[in-house]
Protein backbone atom coordinates (compact mmCIF):
# COMPACT_ATOMS: atom_id res chain seq x y z
CA UNK A 1 0.00 0.00 0.00
CA UNK A 2 1.05 3.62 -1.32
CA UNK A 3 1.92 5.77 1.96
CA UNK A 4 -0.75 8.37 2.49
CA UNK A 5 2.10 11.19 2.67
CA UNK A 6 2.74 10.32 -0.77
CA UNK A 7 -0.94 9.79 -1.64
CA UNK A 8 -1.51 13.37 -0.92
CA UNK A 9 1.35 15.07 -2.12
CA UNK A 10 3.43 13.90 -4.75
CA UNK A 11 0.49 13.40 -7.23
CA UNK A 12 -1.42 16.46 -5.93
CA UNK A 13 1.20 18.58 -7.19
CA UNK A 14 1.88 16.52 -10.32
CA UNK A 15 -1.92 17.61 -10.56
CA UNK A 16 -1.65 21.14 -9.95
CA UNK A 17 1.32 21.51 -11.80
CA UNK A 18 0.53 20.18 -15.18
CA UNK A 19 -2.51 22.50 -15.25
CA UNK A 20 0.03 25.37 -13.98
CA UNK A 21 1.99 24.24 -17.45
CA UNK A 22 -1.25 23.87 -19.53
CA UNK A 23 -2.39 27.77 -18.32
CA UNK A 24 1.22 29.08 -18.86
CA UNK A 25 1.34 27.22 -22.72
CA UNK A 26 -2.01 28.96 -23.15
CA UNK A 27 -0.93 32.63 -21.54
CA UNK A 28 2.21 32.30 -24.40
CA UNK A 29 0.05 31.41 -26.74
CA UNK A 30 -2.77 34.06 -26.75
CA UNK A 31 0.18 36.85 -26.29
CA UNK A 32 1.96 35.63 -29.20
CA UNK A 33 -1.22 35.56 -30.82
CA UNK A 34 -2.28 39.27 -30.66
CA UNK A 35 1.73 40.75 -30.41
CA UNK A 36 1.05 41.53 -26.63
CA UNK A 37 4.25 42.55 -24.42
CA UNK A 38 5.04 38.90 -22.50
CA UNK A 39 7.14 40.64 -20.02
CA UNK A 40 3.75 42.65 -18.80
CA UNK A 41 1.99 39.31 -17.76
CA UNK A 42 5.28 37.73 -15.94
CA UNK A 43 5.77 40.74 -14.13
CA UNK A 44 1.77 40.87 -13.83
CA UNK A 45 0.26 41.22 -9.80
CA UNK A 46 -2.92 41.15 -7.84
CA UNK A 47 -1.86 43.88 -5.84
CA UNK A 48 1.24 46.16 -5.58
CA UNK A 49 2.51 44.38 -2.66
CA UNK A 50 2.36 40.74 -4.16
CA UNK A 51 4.60 38.96 -5.99
CA UNK A 52 4.67 39.00 -10.10
CA UNK A 53 3.59 36.18 -11.80
CA UNK A 54 6.98 34.95 -12.21
CA UNK A 55 7.90 34.51 -8.63
CA UNK A 56 4.57 33.29 -7.86
CA UNK A 57 5.29 30.12 -10.38
CA UNK A 58 8.71 29.85 -8.68
CA UNK A 59 7.36 29.34 -5.22
CA UNK A 60 4.52 26.99 -6.14
CA UNK A 61 7.39 24.60 -7.74
CA UNK A 62 9.71 25.18 -4.94
CA UNK A 63 7.31 24.17 -2.34
CA UNK A 64 6.47 20.95 -4.52
CA UNK A 65 9.94 20.27 -4.90
CA UNK A 66 11.10 21.09 -0.88
CA UNK A 67 7.71 19.19 0.33
CA UNK A 68 8.48 16.27 -1.87
CA UNK A 69 12.25 16.21 -0.80
CA UNK A 70 11.97 16.81 2.43
CA UNK A 71 9.25 13.83 2.98
CA UNK A 72 10.82 11.53 1.32
CA UNK A 73 14.26 12.29 3.16
CA UNK A 74 16.36 13.00 0.30
CA UNK A 75 18.28 16.82 -0.36
CA UNK A 76 16.11 19.61 -1.39
CA UNK A 77 17.73 20.04 -4.96
CA UNK A 78 18.86 24.08 -5.36
CA UNK A 79 17.29 26.40 -7.79
CA UNK A 80 18.49 29.59 -8.61
CA UNK A 81 14.57 31.44 -9.50
CA UNK A 82 16.44 33.08 -12.76
CA UNK A 83 13.46 32.64 -14.77
CA UNK A 84 12.64 35.36 -17.03
CA UNK A 85 10.48 33.70 -20.23
CA UNK A 86 6.85 31.65 -20.66
CA UNK A 87 10.06 29.07 -21.42
CA UNK A 88 11.58 28.99 -19.03
CA UNK A 89 8.15 28.73 -16.80
CA UNK A 90 7.66 25.97 -18.91
CA UNK A 91 11.25 24.11 -18.40
CA UNK A 92 10.72 24.88 -14.74
CA UNK A 93 7.49 23.47 -14.10
CA UNK A 94 8.96 20.27 -16.58
CA UNK A 95 12.32 19.82 -14.18
CA UNK A 96 9.84 19.65 -10.63
CA UNK A 97 7.63 17.33 -12.47
CA UNK A 98 10.48 15.19 -13.52
CA UNK A 99 11.94 15.19 -9.78
CA UNK A 100 8.82 14.60 -7.96
CA UNK A 101 8.06 12.29 -10.46
CA UNK A 102 11.44 10.69 -9.99
CA UNK A 103 10.84 10.01 -5.93
CA UNK A 104 9.96 6.52 -4.57
CA UNK A 105 6.88 6.37 -3.29
CA UNK A 106 8.12 3.91 -0.52
CA UNK A 107 10.72 6.80 0.73
CA UNK A 108 7.51 8.86 2.00
CA UNK A 109 6.81 5.68 4.39
CA UNK A 110 6.71 6.68 7.68
CA UNK A 111 7.22 10.75 6.80
CA UNK A 112 3.80 11.33 8.94
CA UNK A 113 5.91 11.51 12.27
CA UNK A 114 9.10 12.76 11.33
CA UNK A 115 10.73 16.26 12.47
CA UNK A 116 10.58 19.02 9.91
CA UNK A 117 12.46 21.43 10.82
CA UNK A 118 11.63 24.89 8.70
CA UNK A 119 14.03 27.35 8.79
CA UNK A 120 16.68 25.92 10.99
CA UNK A 121 19.16 27.61 13.19
CA UNK A 122 17.02 31.21 12.89
CA UNK A 123 15.10 33.12 15.12
CA UNK A 124 12.04 31.53 12.96
CA UNK A 125 12.90 28.28 13.61
CA UNK A 126 9.35 26.15 13.97
CA UNK A 127 9.28 22.05 13.97
CA UNK A 128 6.53 20.63 12.88
CA UNK A 129 5.83 16.77 12.47
CA UNK A 130 5.60 15.63 8.48
CA UNK A 131 2.15 15.03 8.76
CA UNK A 132 1.43 18.81 10.13
CA UNK A 133 4.31 20.18 7.68
CA UNK A 134 2.19 18.58 4.85
CA UNK A 135 -1.04 19.56 5.72
CA UNK A 136 -1.30 22.70 8.18
CA UNK A 137 2.24 24.39 6.30
CA UNK A 138 3.29 22.70 3.06
CA UNK A 139 -0.24 22.11 1.35
CA UNK A 140 -1.93 25.10 1.97
CA UNK A 141 1.36 27.47 0.95
CA UNK A 142 1.95 25.24 -2.55
CA UNK A 143 -2.17 25.83 -2.85
CA UNK A 144 -1.86 30.04 -2.37
CA UNK A 145 0.76 30.38 -5.18
CA UNK A 146 -0.64 28.06 -7.45
CA UNK A 147 -4.01 29.90 -7.69
CA UNK A 148 -2.39 32.98 -7.37
CA UNK A 149 -0.84 32.11 -10.91
CA UNK A 150 -4.66 31.07 -11.88
CA UNK A 151 -5.39 34.02 -10.51
CA UNK A 152 -3.34 36.78 -11.99
CA UNK A 153 -3.34 35.48 -15.45
CA UNK A 154 -7.42 35.32 -15.51
CA UNK A 155 -7.58 38.88 -14.08
CA UNK A 156 -5.72 39.87 -17.00
CA UNK A 157 -8.21 38.23 -19.51
CA UNK A 158 -6.45 35.05 -20.40
CA UNK A 159 -9.27 32.70 -21.82
CA UNK A 160 -8.98 30.37 -18.58
CA UNK A 161 -11.69 28.66 -15.90
CA UNK A 162 -11.27 26.28 -12.84
CA UNK A 163 -11.79 23.16 -15.64
CA UNK A 164 -7.69 24.94 -16.11
CA UNK A 165 -6.56 25.12 -12.93
CA UNK A 166 -7.88 22.40 -11.85
CA UNK A 167 -6.42 19.96 -14.79
CA UNK A 168 -6.84 16.29 -15.13
CA UNK A 169 -7.88 14.63 -12.19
Amino acid sequence: MTSPMYTHSVPVFKQLLTAMKSILATTSAQVAAKSMDADAFLQARLFPDMFPLVKQVQIACDFARGISARLAGVDVPAHESTETSFADLDALIAKTLAFIDGLDAAAFDGSEGKEIVLRPGTPKEKKLSGQAYLSNYGLPQFFFHATTTYAILRHNGVAIGKKDYMGAY
